[in-house]
């Protein structure tokens, strides 16, 4: 394993002769000290981003929505078209 000097993160090195495979705890040590680097670089949205954000997920929502609804209704129109219904 090898410390990433400007960000000072812990990678692996794929030039580096084969060593010892480290112990169950080391990896462990290892996997929680990625994860608290990885956590470092989290960017927590404003107020104003969050609501945005939503608002485009929620309009995306609405339009497969909508898309779905309509095949569901053109599909049903052409099966009744094709079968027919009987004492209808």
């Amino acid at each position: 394993m090898l410390q990433d000097e400007p960000k000072n993160e812990v990678v692996a090195r794929s030039d580096a002769p084969r060593e010892k495979k480290p112990s169950f705890f080391a990896r462990i040590v290892l996997f929680i000290r990625q994860v608290f680097a990885e956590l470092r670089k989290v960017v927590t949205p404003t107020r104003q981003e969050l609501v945005k954000f939503t608002a485009v997920v929620l309009g995306f929502v609405l339009v497969m929505m909508a898309i779905v609804y309509g095949l569901d209704v053109l599909f049903v129109w052409i099966a009744q078209y094709v079968f027919g219904i009987p004492g209808a």
